[in-house]
């Protein structure tokens, strides 16, 4: 663990707090690191998923420096995309990632969904199965400021959800988020509608690294990890997970009480 201040559990759910950002997404970055390596060990492949935030900015900036991956043995996919944004707007997800990780190595295969599919059904169907053909082994995302993960916001999340891939309404605080995460500049702007991976697809993932900074998400972090386990904060269903970690700075742990496990 590299210099975090405070570690405790939640029911399955190891929790790594850190002094500043920085420091959280270079510990995730080498644990990530440490894990792909690992699995590199003892398989041909492997398959990874990655949020579009900028909660992950310092955790991919870290993990792209590190050496050692064989990253040409790694399938890519990501999490969620707007519905109906135009193909060069900087918001989206698939752009995000182009531009901090997916350029940046040399992924065997870079997987996007396409948010302007003429049949979103289809493009659902799609996705779904390749992730079915290609099982995640690790996946690296946040939490949002209502508790979702990826977009399972808590009035569409369904913790036994027979879809890997779906598409979703985003609840007015996930798109008023993106509009204090400065990615638009009002409320109008942001869609209303997005793909998602499932929560269902995500916990199917044989690791999970999830990192989450920041003041604003420090609310969201107290339901998830002392809070009910339930779709009314989706990420709570972490706890259940037999190999998730939640990474948080001061900022996002603020509002637990770091003297109990």
């Amino acid at each position: 663990m590299m210099n975090n201040i405070f570690t405790c559990k939640s029911d399955n759910l190891l929790i790594n707090i850190y002094e500043n950002r920085r420091k959280m997404g270079r510990a995730a970055a080498i644990d990530t690191a440490s894990k792909i390596k690992e699995l590199q060990s003892q398989q041909d492949e492997i398959n990874m998923v990655f949020a579009a935030a900028p909660s992950q900015n310092e955790f991919l900036e870290e993990l792209t420096n590190i050496q050692g991956i064989q990253w040409d043995r790694i399938n890519a996919f990501h999490l969620d995309e707007y519905i109906g944004l135009p193909e060069d707007a900087p918001q989206r997800f698939g752009r995000y990632l182009h531009d901090r990780i997916f350029s940046k190595v040399p992924f065997k295969s870079v997987n996007y969904l396409n948010g302007n599919a003429e049949d979103i059904q289809a493009e659902c169907e799609r996705y779904g199965k390749l992730l079915k053909d290609n099982p995640i082994d690790i996946a690296c995302i946040g939490i949002g400021e209502n508790g979702h993960i990826a977009f399972n916001d808590p009035h569409v999340a369904d913790f036994n959800d027979r879809f890997l891939v779906k598409k979703v309404d985003l609840d007015l605080k996930c798109r008023m988020q993106q509009v204090n995460d400065g990615c638009f500049t009002k409320l109008e702007d942001v869609p209303e509608y997005a793909l998602t991976m499932t929560v269902p697809a995500i916990f199917s993932a044989r690791f999970i690294f999830c990192i989450v900074p920041g003041k604003n998400k420090a609310a969201a972090v107290k339901s998830a990890v002392k809070g009910p386990i339930s779709e009314e904060c989706p990420a709570s269903i972490l706890r259940r997970h037999p190999n998730a970690v939640l990474y948080l700075d001061k900022d996002s742990a603020s509002d637990l009480d770091k003297t109990k496990g």
